[in-house]
């Protein structure tokens, strides 16, 4: 596949799914989110993969997002919104293996609709998060909610609102919960599969009624948000031409915590 790469071990009953755009850090274009889809519900039926991995290819980046390149047209109602990223995660399409989520270099934006449908998160230290919505004129809603799910209250909102001026440690997101598991960079993917390997080993069905059960903890507040987040996006950001501007325009340095 193009974009997206699939690598199943069936001994250990552990796939690896890498996003393969390493000249454009990762970041989603349609075909690459039509992909995922299709790699996630593929893993429903297939009973040899009992856990997976996803990650990023070529060190510098997990994912940087959606592929600022993509066009995707939007209706002129407020009431109604596409969004190709919707559909990139495991729990959009009703995948309950686990995935744990190993990250190196920049994970941005659209990054967290897939951190934020993870098990958990292994990083490496050189690992930076950053949520760049708001510099760019554009509401951080799906993002936001993701990650409340996991970080308190004041590091999801400063991670937001502080934008591309700010990137958060890999050891920083560790002692906010985002990361469960910091290792020297490049060692991120076999930490990951280490801990895949141990959870594909047991009986799957118990595996995959756990995990239901934790996502049920927070289920019906997560819904309940993102009912509300296409609204949110479609009042509150700017044009997609001045968001362009903002986005050539603004080049600036940031600090890391």
């Amino acid at each position: 596949m193009s974009g997206v790469r699939v690598e199943r071990d069936k001994d250990t009953g552990v796939a690896v799914v890498t996003l393969d755009r390493p000249e454009r850090h990762n970041a989603i274009d349609l075909g690459a989110a039509r992909q995922l889809g299709e790699v996630w519900r593929e893993f429903r039926f297939d009973e040899s993969v009992r856990a997976v991995v996803l990650t990023g290819a070529g060190g510098k980046a997990f994912c940087s997002g959606i592929d600022r390149g993509v066009d995707v047209p939007q209706p002129p109602s407020p009431y109604s919104i596409d969004d190709p990223l919707l559909s990139i995660g495991p729990k959009a399409n009703d995948l309950w293996k686990p995935v744990i989520a190993a990250v190196r270099g920049m994970a941005c934006g659209g990054a967290f609709y897939l951190l934020g449908e993870a098990e958990f998160v292994v990083a490496a230290e050189d690992a930076a998060f950053f949520d760049p919505h708001t510099t760019y004129g554009m509401v951080s809603a799906y993002e936001t909610i993701h990650m409340a799910q996991r970080m308190p209250f004041g590091e999801v909102a400063r991670m937001a609102l502080m934008g591309t001026r700010e990137r958060v440690s890999a050891r920083r997101a560790y002692e906010t919960g985002l990361v469960s598991e910091v290792v020297p960079s490049g060692e991120e993917v076999a930490a990951a599969v280490r801990a895949a390997e141990v959870i594909a080993s047991y009986p799957t069905q118990a595996v995959q009624g756990t995990v239901r059960a934790v996502w049920a903890a927070t289920e019906g507040a997560r819904h309940q948000a993102l009912a509300q987040a296409p609204h949110l996006v479609a009042l509150g950001n700017l044009p997609s031409d001045r968001q362009a501007e903002l986005f050539t325009a603004r080049r600036s340095g940031f600090r890391t915590r």
